[in-house]
Parts: C-alpha cells; sequence; structure tokens
C-alpha cells in the first residue's frame, strides 16, 4: 500500500503559478526536485507508489507521483532530494490546515483524482466549497 507525503506550496497561490513557476525556473528535461532538510524513514513506501499532495491557501489542490528518494551531502549539510513526476494531477479540493515541513499521508486521508474535464472547468474557490459541504 503506497504512503504519500503533504506540503505546503509557498510562494504559489495556484496549481497555474506552479506550473508557470517551474516553466520559468528549469531548463527543459530536467527531473522535478524538491528539496528538503529531512529524509523520510517510510521512503520505500513511498516509492510503491505514492505521490506529493500539495496545499495552496489552505486547501490541497493537486499532487505529483514520487519517482525517487534520495539522501544527498554529510553531516549537517545532509538533504533529501525527491524526484516527482512533471505531471500534475489535479484532486478533489480538500482543506486542510497550514503546517511546517511534509508530512506523510495515509492512502485512506488522500483526497481523490479528479476528471481532467471537471477539473478544468471549476474555479478552484467554487470547487473548494463544494467539498466541504459535501457535494463533491
Amino acid at each position: 500500500m503506497p504512503l504519500h507525503m503533504i506540503k505546503l506550496c509557498v510562494g504559489c497561490d495556484t496549481v497555474e503559478a506552479l506550473a508557470a513557476w517551474r516553466a520559468a525556473s528549469s531548463a527543459p528535461g530536467e527531473p522535478w526536485v524538491l528539496r528538503t532538510r529531512q529524509t523520510p524513514k517510510r521512503a520505500a513506501e513511498m516509492l510503491d507508489g505514492g505521490s506529493l499532495y500539495r496545499v495552496f491557501k489552505g486547501a490541497v489542490l493537486c499532487r505529483q507521483a514520487i519517482l525517487g528518494i534520495r539522501t544527498v551531502g554529510e553531516g549537517a549539510a545532509t538533504r533529501c532530494e525527491v524526484t516527482l513526476d512533471p505531471e500534475i494531477v489535479r484532486v478533489a479540493p480538500t482543506p486542510r490546515r497550514a503546517f511546517q515541513g511534509w508530512r506523510y499521508l495515509e492512502l485512506r486521508d488522500a483526497p481523490p483524482d479528479l476528471a481532467q474535464d471537471l477539473a478544468a472547468e471549476a474555479p478552484p474557490e467554487l470547487a473548494r466549497q463544494l467539498r466541504e459541504l459535501g457535494v463533491w
């Protein structure tokens, strides 16, 4: 059973802003790498089909599949690099309080993926409100 990671997306208010930032800040074909201070102790579970879920302004809006996790550096300079699939998959907007760093996200707590056509049509704020009401 896969284990997921959840992290706040700081500096981007929307999924589109994240994609635009990525396009502007990386070379074509360069892998998408998320750098963190702590290497997950349960990394093997995350590599078994896990994803990184991103929180934008209090709501989980998207995910990216985790392709690799590795520790780099030594001693106090040790860091973790999480390689992500460049495809961003929208998920049902799910409220989530702010937190620091990243957290594990169990499969049962992960929001479901949205259909591509539905994700493109619904404004994010409306989608969040519908999800909070249990309609979506």
